[in-house]
């Protein structure tokens, strides 16, 4: 076992509520077959009228195919210097509360011509759920190292292997998806342990509906692969020879899976990781260390990723469908402005009330802390877009609804790049 490549610090959060984004649905709607994720069927029959449901905005109708990396003939691309002036605009959009908010904003719209603005980029804050796009990158890379060389595989591990809930998913009241094909119709519910669903569908659920059960589930069966390599997917009873180890091999084991191929893809992980389980279930059985980011880092996760260079191409387009939105836009993706765009999306809340100074403090306006975190593609017009831009932020604005925040930079943003 080799050791792990950086200090462990753990990480004690006492009386954080992490909110997650219900109903962000993304992935591409004509992928049920593919993938089996089968809720993508009915978000279908809802957007063509044959079921009840929302209709879809005109940026999320695009297919599997028409998600492209738009920087993938650009193997030289790194991020540009700061461009003063643009980020001097950038930072006036956020008025007094400037000093409260790390950004990072890459304009691609002509790689030959990028533009980059960054204030407070290289501060450090707790990712909350987008640490699920570390997740998914470590998966996506124990994937790629079990088959090097057979996308087929790739594909058929994450369509095949059954995943079922366990203790590792306690506890999380945020909803996920559930579609009966039979009666054509949804329910939305909490995961339950015992409910199943192949591995695609519990990875769909971590970044669509950020389920931080689906999340755990999903790490759980990270550490499994990453444990087992050849043998995964093994039966329960054997999973005992991992999950008996002594405490801190467990927590070596999790962050080799996890930390590690974060490094191996470039990334500093001083600066940017998800360390532990989402759930007291999953930190309760491996215990793990902090979970940190900066935008800029993030920002270099999502060139990385437009170049087909985030574990390697395939990898890095499964991952841009798995972000792109086909349900209700929330937070920043919620701005009028990005209707006809298609948007690539995660979010993530952590906010901390004393209500005793503040009756009224709720949800999204903490007090004593108020973060909110969006990692967003903007391609504007879906179809064929004259404007493609990345966003990496984060927020500690106390007793400000941090989402409406967010939804009003994304509109005046959007306006300054059109311009």
């Amino acid at each position: 076992m080799h050791p792990v490549p950086f200090r462990l610090v753990p990480l004690i959060l006492g009386g954080v509520l992490t909110l997650a984004a219900p109903g962000a649905g993304a992935y591409p709607l004509d992928a049920a077959e593919e993938t089996g994720i089968e809720r993508l069927e009915g978000y279908r029959l809802a957007n063509e009228g044959e079921i009840a449901g929302n209709r879809l905005p005109p940026g999320a109708l695009l297919d599997r195919e028409q998600i492209r990396l738009r920087l993938a003939d650009q193997p030289e691309f790194e991020l540009p210097e700061v461009d003063a002036d643009l980020t001097r605009r950038v930072v006036d959009l956020l008025g007094a509360e400037a000093p409260h908010y790390s950004v990072s904003v890459l304009d691609i719209s002509d790689p030959q011509r990028p533009r980059y603005a960054e204030h407070n980029g290289r501060t450090t804050r707790t990712p909350g759920s987008v640490g699920k796009v570390m997740l998914a990158t470590a998966l996506l890379q124990a994937i790629a190292d079990r088959f090097p060389d057979d996308i087929g595989a790739r594909e058929r591990l994450l369509r095949e292997t059954q995943v079922t809930a366990d203790e590792f998913i306690q506890w999380d009241s945020h909803t996920v998806p559930f579609w009966d094909g039979e009666a054509k119709r949804f329910t939305r519910r909490p995961l339950q342990v015992g409910d199943t669903a192949n591995l695609w569908s519990y990875l769909d659920w971590a970044l669509s509906a950020s389920s931080n059960a689906a999340a755990s589930a999903v790490m759980k069966e990270l550490v499994l692969l990453h444990h087992f390599d050849d043998e995964y997917p093994v039966p329960v009873e054997r999973e005992a020879e991992l999950f008996d180890r002594p405490p801190a091999e467990r927590r070596d084991i999790l962050l080799e899976a996890l930390v590690e191929p974060i490094a191996r893809n470039g990334l500093d992980t001083e600066k940017l990781r998800q360390g532990a389980f989402f759930t007291s279930g999953g930190k309760g059985r491996v215990s793990g260390t902090n979970s940190l980011s900066t935008t800029r880092e993030l920002m270099r996760l999502l060139v990385k990723m437009e170049k087909g260079e985030l574990v390697d191409a395939w990898s890095s387009r499964e991952l841009k469908r798995l972000l792109y939105m086909t349900e209700r836009r929330i937070r920043y993706a919620s701005s009028p402005a990005l209707q006809d765009a298609a948007v690539y999306f995660k979010s993530g809340s952590l906010y901390k009330c004393d209500r005793e100074k503040n009756p009224d403090c709720g949800k999204y306006r903490g007090n004593v802390y108020n973060y909110m975190h969006s990692v967003a593609i903007i391609e504007h017009p879906a179809d064929d877009p004259e404007r493609v831009y990345l966003v990496t932020m984060t927020s500690n604005v106390l007793n400000v609804n941090s989402a409406v925040a967010h939804q009003t930079f994304a509109t005046r943003l959007h306006r300054l790049l059109q311009e």
